[in-house]
Order: structure tokens, then sequence, then C-alpha cells
């Protein structure tokens, strides 16, 4: 009777095996590309860009007009006044080294809040198309990814695009 029962539920799982599987590809980065919602995210990042490259414009000319000045005067300035100078100068420098990374790291955060919904949005929309299709599997169509996928797989990223409404 065990050796029945055994049987029974090593046949199982091949016989879950033997059915068909329906494995589908979509290229996320096609898809993604076409949202017409990653326009205002570039847009958007675009903008900030620009801010924090005009601030670190004005940080850069701040540095170089007290530099200059500096320069210029120190032979004239007492010790206490050269100090002080050095040492707005020095500011300067760190609070202009400072702000690349503060500048990235802001960058970086904003872009991620702004993808992040398109991305499941898009998530969303590919397990919609797995479940209306049947399909087993949707794997990345990423050639990192994916060494070999054969002939048999589907290319479901126009269906995935139509769900999205994307032509």
């Amino acid at each position: 009777m065990k050796k029945i029962i055994l049987s029974l539920l090593l046949a199982i799982p091949l016989g879950m095996f033997a059915q068909e599987q329906k494995i589908a590809v979509v290229n996320t980065q096609t898809v993604f590309e076409a949202m017409p919602e990653v326009e205002s995210v570039r847009t958007e990042i675009d903008k900030m860009t620009k801010e924090f490259e005009s601030e670190f414009q004005i940080l850069q000319d701040e540095y170089n007009r007290k530099s200059s000045d500096y320069i210029a005067q120190q032979d004239s300035l007492s010790e206490n006044i050269k100090a002080l100078r050095q040492q707005e100068i020095q500011d300067i420098q760190t609070k202009t080294e400072n702000f690349v990374p503060m500048a990235r790291e802001r960058i970086g955060r904003r872009q991620q809040e702004l993808v992040t919904p398109i991305q499941e949005k898009m998530t969303k929309a590919i397990q919609a198309v797995g479940s209306e299709n049947g399909y087993t599997y949707i794997l990345v169509n990423d050639p990192q990814i994916i060494l070999y996928l054969g002939t048999s797989a589907i290319d479901a990223t126009d269906k995935v695009k139509a769900k999205l409404g994307i032509k």
C-alpha cells in the first residue's frame, strides 16, 4: 500500500511537467520607454538637474571670486582678516565638494519616487496579460539574463503595451 501511495505521489509532479507550458517574453525596456508617464519623469528630472547645475555654478563662481579677491588683496590684509577670508574660502570649497554627491542623491531619490509607480503599473499589466493568455511564465527579454529561449516562446510585449493603452 505504501508503495502505491509513493508511486502516485511521484507520478503527480511528472504529470504536471508533461502539460504544455506557455512561455512568453516581454521587452520591459520597450514597454517602459513607450509609457507616456516616462516623458514627464524625464522632464522633471531634467528640470531638477538644471536647477542643481545652476546652483553649483553659483557656488563655483563665488569660490572663484573670493579666491581671486583674496589673492589680489592678501598683501594688504591683517593676519586676522587673512585667516577669516581663508576660512571663508575653505567653507565654500567644502560646500562645493559636498554639493555634487548631495545633488546626485536627491535626483536619484526623486527619480525612484517617480519611476516606481510606473514600474508597478507595468508589472500589473504584465501579470494581467499572463493571466488572460494562460502563460506559465513571462520572462524579461534581456540579453544579459536569457541565454537561450527557443522558438516556442511568445513575445507578449505588444500585448502588454496594448493593456497599457500604448500603441
